[in-house]
C-alpha cells in the first residue's frame, strides 16, 4: 500500500493543518495531492514526498464525506485503495472506501506512534504543550503582525497599518508628508497580511534608485526576504516566468515600465498585493496616459490589494491626484469634474466637525448656529439622536463626549476620500524638530560675474549662451559652475571652477566649525558633485564620498554606509540631486545646499532627507549664495514668497505651476522679482487657507484616531513585555541546538551548535549566527542587532516545527511519589482543536489551535483539574527508549482503552470552545458588516465587493468553526515507581 494511486488518502508531514489529502494523479516522478478542506494543492517528488498514508485500524472511528461515522472493525484492499468495514452509529454493517472519507479528518499520528513504541524526549513533549499554549495566546492578540517589525511605536503608522489590514483586499493611497514613514506603513501592512495568511505573494515596484534601499529595509526592519528582479536575473530564468521565482518580488519601475515583455510576464502571475512607491510619477491625463500608468492600471485591475505611496498627492495638480484614486477604484472615480465638485464640498464637512466641539454653546444663538452647520451634512435618525444628546444641556460630560466621538467618526467615515487615502502632516503628527536657516552671502567670482553682466547688458546673449552651452533656462543662470564648465573651450576657463569658487573654501570652513558633526551636501548636477569632492580633497585634504545617479546600487550603498558609520565614517557626503530622493540621513543634522533647485518640491525633498521621524536635533540648513545673483533672487522667492525653509507646506508645485515662467524672467530683474514675491505670497496664503478648510482637514482627522492607535500600541507592548518569551526561548534554543551567549546590555549572540536541527532561519552550521535582543529600544539603536519577538522568523519556525510536525507528540516518563504505589499507569493526553479553512479567512483570530488536556489514571479517573501540567512535569524523570517500548508493549490494550476514554473526556469541552469562538467572530464581523452597510449608503468609497467579501467571510468562518473537531496532538505515558 506504499505506492501512490489516485483516490488514496495521505496527509502532509510538514503541513498537517492542510487536512486529509486525496491523490489526484501520479507518475514515475511526481504525485499531486488535493487538500480539499484547505483549498490547497501540492505536487511532490515521488522519491521524497513528505507524506504519510492514512490507514485506520480496528477500533478507530472514522467519518464519511456524507457526515456519518463508522467504528472500524476490518479493512480490505481493492485496486490499491482501502475499503473500511465496520458499524455506523445505527449499528448497521457498512463499507466505506477511503476516497469517501471526510476531508476534514486528521490522521492521529500521536496515537499510532505511541502504540508502535515511538517515543520522544520529555522536554520535547513539554515544549510542544507550551508552544500550543503560547500560540493560542499570540494568535488572538490584536497586535499580531504588528509587534514583530523593528520599528518605533508611532501612533499614526500603527493606526494606518491596523485599519488597512482589517479590510478585505485593501486598496489605498498612503500619502503622508515626507519623513512620516510611508515605507514603514507599507512594510507593516505587508508583514501583517503575510503573517496572518491573508496574502502570500506581493509585487513591489519602486524607482530604480530605491530598489536596494527597499530590499534592505524589508529585510532589516521586517525580516522579509524579497527577490530583487532585474533584466540580468530575468534572463537567468529563460526557461520560465522570472516573476514566479519568489513570493515577494521587488523590481525597478523604470525597468518594468520600459519592457512590454516583462510586463506581460508580471501580469500573468497571481499576486495578492501590489505596492507602488513614488506613484505621483505615473503620468495620466483625461486624453492620454504614460506607459508606467498603463502598466500599473493593468496590474491593479487583476490584483485585489493595492498600495500606492506618494508624498505629493496634490502637488502635481488635482487631475494627477484623481488619476491615483482612479487606479484604486475606477468605478468610484470615473468622472474628473464630479470629483472636483466633491472636493469643493469638503469645506462644509470640516466646518461641521469643528461645530461639534462648540456644542453645547454658551448661548442659544451660538448653539443654533453650530447645529445648523452640522444638520447640513447629516441626514439619518441615528446621527440626529447623537446630535440631540450633544446639544442637550442636561446630558452629562460622559454622554456628550461619547456622542461627539461617534458623530465625528460618522462624518469622517461617510465623507471624503478617507477610506482610500491616508495623509498625515507634520503639523498633525507633531514632535518634529525645528529648522534653522543659515544664509551666507559670498562675493561673485569674476569668471561668473563677467558672463552674468553681459547677459544683463545684451538681451540676445542669453539665447546665444543657451545654444552654446546646451543648458536650459534658467539652469544657466542659477548653476554658474555648470555654465562655466559648458564654456570650457574658452581659453579663459583653463582652471577648474572649484579653484576660484568661494563656496568651496566656505564649505571647508563650515566642516571645521561643526566639529565632529556630519554634513550632507547636495548639488543639483552630478558633475558639480564629483568636481566639488575633488576640490575638497585638493584644497582641504577632505575625503568625501559622492552619491550620484551614475553609480550602481552597490556603489550608492557603499557611499551612504561610509557616511553613516559613526566611528570610521566620513564627515561629509556629497550628493547630486538624486541624493534628495528616498535615502534617509536623519542621523545627520547639517544640510548644505551648495546650490538651490528651481522647483519647490525638490527643495523640500532635499530637506526631507534629514527632517524625518527619528531626527533628534534641530535641522541646520546652510545655503551659500552669491550677492545680487540669480541664485540670491531665487532664495528670496523661496523665503519671502512661500516660507519654504520653515516647514513643508504642500503647495509648492501649485505655486511653481502658476509662477514658474515669471520666476525665470525675474531672476535677472529685481523690480519684477518684488512684484512676483507679492503675488506668490498672496496665492500661498490663499492655498493654505483652502487646504485648512477643506479635505486636508478631513484627512488629518481620519489618518490617525488616537484612541484606536493607543490600543494597538498597548497590545504591542503586552507582547514586548511578555515574561513567558525569554523562558520559552531558553527552553526552545536548548532543544533545537542553538547556543546563546550573553554579550551584555540585553544583547545575546545566537550561534548554531554541532547538534542544531537544520533549517532554522538565520542560522547555518559553520557560520557565525547573529546578535539579537528582546528589547525593542536596543534593537532600534543597533542596525546589527535583530529584535527577538514572538513574530521573529526563528521563533515562529521553532514553534511551527512543534505545531506542524511529530516532534514531541509522544513521551514516556517515570513518576516517583510517596503517595502513589509503584507500577501504576497514567496517560496525559493533549487534544487540539482542528478547524481546516482557507488561509485567507484567518480563522486563528477567533479560534487558534486550542489545547484540551486530559490526565487519566489507569482506572480512567480524570485528574486534569487536580494535577497541573507544570506541577506534574517537574516531578517526572526520563526513561531509556528501549525500556519505554517494552512498557508500552506490555500495556498496549490498556493504553488503547485510555486513549479512547480520553477522547470522550475531551469531546465534552469542545462545544464550549466552538461556541466561544463563534461568539467572538460574530461580535467582530457582524458589527463591522453593519457599520459598512450603513456607511455604503453615504460614502461610495465602500466598494460593493468589500461588503460581499465580508459577508462571505462571515458565512465561511461560521461554517468552518462549526466544523471544528478535536484530534489527539500529543500523549505522554506516565509510570509510577516505588520511592524506595
Amino acid at each position: 500500500m506504499s505506492e501512490f494511486s489516485p483516490g488514496q488518502r495521505w496527509i502532509s508531514d510538514g503541513e498537517a493543518e492542510l487536512g486529509l489529502g486525496t491523490v489526484l494523479n501520479c507518475d514515475f516522478r511526481t504525485v499531486t495531492v488535493l487538500f480539499a478542506a484547505s483549498e490547497e494543492t501540492r505536487t511532490y517528488s515521488v522519491r521524497q514526498a513528505p507524506l504519510t498514508r492514512v490507514a485506520f485500524g480496528s477500533g478507530d472511528r472514522i467519518q464519511s464525506a456524507e457526515g456519518w461515522q463508522m467504528l472500524v472493525d476490518d479493512s480490505k484492499e481493492e485496486r490499491g485503495l482501502i475499503v473500511y468495514i465496520g458499524e455506523d452509529d445505527q449499528g448497521q454493517l457498512r463499507e466505506l472506501p477511503e476516497a469517501q472519507l471526510a476531508d476534514t479528518m486528521q490522521f492521529d499520528q500521536a496515537r499510532d506512534r505511541l502504540l508502535t513504541g515511538q517515543v520522544d524526549r520529555n522536554d520535547w513533549f513539554n515544549l510542544r504543550f507550551r508552544t500550543l499554549h503560547h500560540h493560542n495566546r499570540i494568535e488572538q492578540n490584536p497586535a499580531l503582525g504588528l509587534a514583530g517589525p523593528k520599528v518605533d511605536l508611532i501612533d499614526h503608522q500603527l493606526y494606518i497599518a491596523d485599519e488597512i489590514t482589517g479590510r478585505h483586499a485593501p486598496r489605498v493611497l498612503l500619502a503622508d508628508e515626507v519623513g512620516l514613514g510611508k515605507t514603514i506603513e507599507a512594510g507593516l501592512i505587508l508583514h501583517r497580511l503575510l503573517l496572518t495568511g491573508r496574502a502570500e505573494r506581493a509585487l513591489i515596484l519602486v524607482p530604480d534608485s530605491l530598489t536596494h534601499q527597499w530590499l534592505v529595509e524589508l529585510l532589516r526592519r521586517f525580516a522579509l526576504k524579497v527577490t530583487l528582479l532585474d533584466e540580468h536575473q530575468s534572463q537567468a530564468h529563460s526557461d520560465g516566468n522570472p516573476f514566479e521565482t519568489g513570493q515577494l518580488v521587488l523590481a525597478s519601475q523604470q525597468w518594468l515600465f520600459n519592457n512590454p515583455h516583462r510586463q506581460a510576464q508580471a501580469e500573468a502571475c497571481d499576486w495578492d498585493m501590489l505596492i507602488v512607491d513614488e506613484a505621483h510619477h505615473l503620468d495620466w491625463t483625461p486624453d492620454e496616459q504614460g506607459p508606467g500608468y498603463s502598466c500599473v492600471e493593468r496590474l491593479s485591475t487583476a490584483i485585489d490589494g493595492v498600495l500606492l505611496l506618494t508624498a505629493t498627492p496634490e502637488q502635481m495638480g488635482l487631475e494627477s491626484h484623481f488619476a491615483r484614486l482612479r487606479l484604486l477604484d475606477p468605478d468610484r472615480y470615473q468622472d474628473l469634474e464630479r470629483f472636483k465638485a466633491e472636493e469643493a464640498g469638503y469645506v462644509q464637512v470640516a466646518e461641521a466637525i469643528d461645530a461639534l466641539d462648540a456644542l453645547p454653546a454658551a448661548t442659544a444663538a451660538e448653539s443654533a448656529a453650530a447645529r445648523a452647520r452640522i444638520d447640513a451634512v447629516i441626514d439619518d435618525a441615528d446621527s440626529q439622536a447623537l446630535l440631540d444628546t450633544l446639544a442637550e444641556p442636561e446630558s452629562d460630560d460622559a454622554q456628550r463626549e461619547a456622542a461627539r466621538r461617534q458623530l465625528t467618526e460618522q462624518l469622517l467615515d461617510r465623507h471624503g476620500t478617507g477610506r482610500v487615502m491616508f495623509r498625515n502632516s507634520r503639523r498633525h503628527v507633531g514632535g518634529f524638530p525645528s529648522r534653522e536657516l543659515h544664509v551666507s552671502e559670498l562675493a561673485l567670482p569674476s569668471a561668473y560675474r563677467r558672463v552674468l553682466r553681459r547677459i544683463e547688458r545684451d538681451e540676445d546673449y542669453l539665447d546665444e549662451l543657451l545654444i552654446e552651452t546646451g543648458l536650459d533656462h534658467p539652469d544657466v543662470l542659477i548653476y554658474p559652475d555648470a555654465m562655466y564648465r559648458a564654456l570650457g573651450e574658452d581659453p579663459l576657463n583653463a582652471e577648474p571652477w572649484w579653484q576660484f569658487d568661494p563656496r568651496v573654501t566656505w564649505l571647508l570652513e563650515q566642516l571645521t566649525e561643526v566639529g565632529d558633526d556630519k554634513m550632507l551636501v547636495i548639488a543639483h548636477d552630478r558633475d558639480t558633485a564629483l568636481e566639488l569632492a575633488e576640490g575638497l580633497r585638493v584644497l582641504g585634504g577632505v575625503h568625501a564620498p559622492v552619491f550620484h545617479e551614475g553609480l550602481t546600487l552597490v556603489e550608492r550603498d557603499r557611499a551612504a554606509a561610509a557616511f553613516a558609520d559613526d566611528e570610521d565614517g566620513c564627515q561629509v557626503l556629497v550628493c547630486s540631486e538624486i541624493g534628495s530622493e528616498g535615502r534617509n540621513f536623519q542621523f545627520c543634522r547639517h544640510l548644505v545646499m551648495f546650490d538651490l533647485p528651481q522647483h519647490p518640491d525638490q527643495l523640500e525633498q532635499r530637506i526631507g532627507r534629514l527632517d524625518r521621524i527619528g531626527q533628534q536635533h534641530a535641522i541646520q540648513l546652510h545655503v551659500p549664495v552669491f550677492e545680487q545673483s540669480p541664485g540670491a533672487r531665487l532664495l528670496r522667492w523661496y523665503r519671502e514668497g512661500m516660507d519654504a525653509f520653515s516647514a513643508p507646506h504642500g503647495v509648492g508645485s501649485e505655486l511653481f505651476d502658476a509662477f514658474g515662467d515669471e520666476l525665470a524672467e525675474a531672476l535677472l530683474d529685481e523690480e519684477s522679482l518684488e512684484e512676483l514675491i507679492t503675488e506668490t505670497r498672496a496665492l500661498f496664503d490663499t492655498k493654505l487657507k483652502e487646504r485648512e478648510a477643506g479635505r486636508n482637514r478631513l484627512l488629518e482627522h481620519n489618518a490617525c484616531r488616537p484612541a484606536r492607535a493607543a490600543k494597538v500600541i498597548e497590545a504591542i507592548r503586552e507582547l514586548d513585555d511578555d515574561k513567558a518569551l525569554p523562558r520559552y526561548l531558553e527552553q526552545a534554543l536548548d532543544i533545537f541546538g542553538v547556543d546563546s551567549q550573553d554579550l551584555g546590555g540585553n544583547i545575546m549572540h545566537l550561534q548554531p551548535s554541532p547538534q542544531m536541527l537544520d533549517g532554522l532561519p538565520g542560522l547555518v552550521k559553520g557560520e557565525d549566527g547573529f546578535s539579537a535582543t528582546l528589547s525593542r529600544a536596543q534593537a532600534l539603536a543597533r542596525d546589527d542587532v535583530q529584535h527577538l519577538s514572538w513574530e521573529h522568523p526563528l521563533v515562529r519556525e521553532m514553534m511551527a516545527r512543534q505545531l506542524d510536525g511529530n516532534m514531541g507528540n509522544t513521551a514516556l516518563a517515570l513518576l516517583k511519589h510517596p503517595a502513589i504505589p509503584g507500577g501504576r499507569l497514567m496517560t496525559e493526553l493533549v487534544f487540539r482543536t482542528h478547524c481546516p479553512a482557507p488561509k485567507k479567512l484567518h480563522v486563528n483570530r477567533f479560534l487558534p489551535a486550542t489545547a484540551v488536556r486530559v490526565l487519566l489514571d489507569e482506572a480512567g479517573s480524570n485528574l486534569s483539574s487536580k494535577v497541573s501540567f507544570g506541577g506534574l512535569a517537574k516531578n517526572l524523570t526520563k526513561v531509556k527508549k528501549a525500556v519505554a517500548r517494552d512498557l508500552i508493549k506490555d500495556r498496549h490494550d490498556q493504553l488503547r482503552e485510555l486513549l479512547t476514554q480520553g477522547e470522550q473526556e475531551a469531546e465534552r469541552e469542545l462545544p464550549s470552545i466552538v461556541e466561544a469562538a463563534q461568539t467572538r467572530m460574530r461580535e467582530t464581523l457582524d458589527g463591522e458588516l453593519s457599520r459598512l452597510k450603513a456607511l455604503s449608503r453615504h460614502n461610495p468609497a465602500v466598494r460593493e465587493d468589500e461588503l460581499k467579501a465580508l459577508a462571505d467571510t462571515r458565512a465561511a468562518l461560521d461554517s468552518a468553526i462549526e466544523g471544528t473537531r478535536l484530534r489527539l496532538d500529543a500523549v505522554r505515558v506516565i509510570v509510577t515507581i516505588d520511592t524506595d
